[in-house]
């Protein structure tokens, strides 16, 4: 059975009139990440549509990239959106809701970041109030202020791109804890482990903009650490 199909029955299981918010009880019961994960982008993309005010052709193509949505399921794909849409639940809830369900898997949660991250720059508009709507899901989601600062760092144009950021260390660190740091990173962004983690694979096509990140990040910073010099 497919992803929008699992949705389907789950939107079916909403008792009559009640929040679209209540549609995330029904996964502590029962986990199915791979739909839990696709409604909580669609859900907190929806309300983020409501940050900047408007729902552009390039952030549904954004979506589109990340989710392959058969013909025969945009339907259920659109139900989502709307019922989030119009849900006057803030979007605190949804995302309070997705920590408690990725709680012990931060990569899920730093995963869920891109993607609305990916949603809210195809526009190429970073919009002042998308980024306090983001810098406020990260903090529900027990982000640190670090790993922020460094997904921002690598999707939006107008940020300054510090290497330092794009790995989560501090040019203070010494190379062998920042190339430990970098090969952690490196491990968890490979797709194998994405999958594994129960993301539906669409979702992994991010991994590969992330790793070219990382490994650009680590070449510039082994290049001009001050113990780069000393190793070689």
């Amino acid at each position: 059975m497919s992803v929008w199909s699992r949705i389907s029955q789950v939107l079916g299981a909403l008792r009559s009139g009640a929040p679209f918010s209540e549609i995330f009880a029904y996964f502590k019961q029962k986990p199915e990440k791979s739909v839990a994960f696709t409604i909580a982008v669609i859900a907190l993309g929806a309300k983020m549509a409501k940050a900047d005010g408007r729902v552009t052709r390039d952030e549904v193509a954004a979506f589109r990239e990340i989710f392959t949505i058969p013909q025969a399921d945009m339907e259920n794909a659109a139900r989502v959106f709307d019922l989030a849409r119009q849900d006057v639940a803030g979007f605190e809830i949804y995302a309070q809701r997705i920590r408690d369900m990725f709680e012990a898997d931060a990569p899920t949660l730093r995963n869920l970041m891109e993607s609305l991250f990916h949603i809210a720059l195809a526009d190429g508009v970073y919009h002042p109030n998308e980024n306090d709507f983001l810098h406020q899901v990260a903090r529900i989601f027990g982000l640190k202020e670090q790993e922020f600062r460094s997904i921002r760092t690598r999707f939006t144009p107008t940020a300054e791109a510090d290497c330092y950021d794009v790995l989560g260390v501090s040019p203070k660190d010494d190379l062998e804890t920042i190339r430990a740091a970098w090969r952690r990173a490196v491990r968890e962004t490979h797709p194998d482990r994405l999958i594994a983690q129960g993301l539906p694979e669409e979702a992994v096509k991010l991994g590969e903009k992330r790793l070219i990140a990382l490994n650009r990040a680590w070449e510039q910073i082994s290049d001009h650490h001050p113990q780069s010099s000393q190793d070689g």
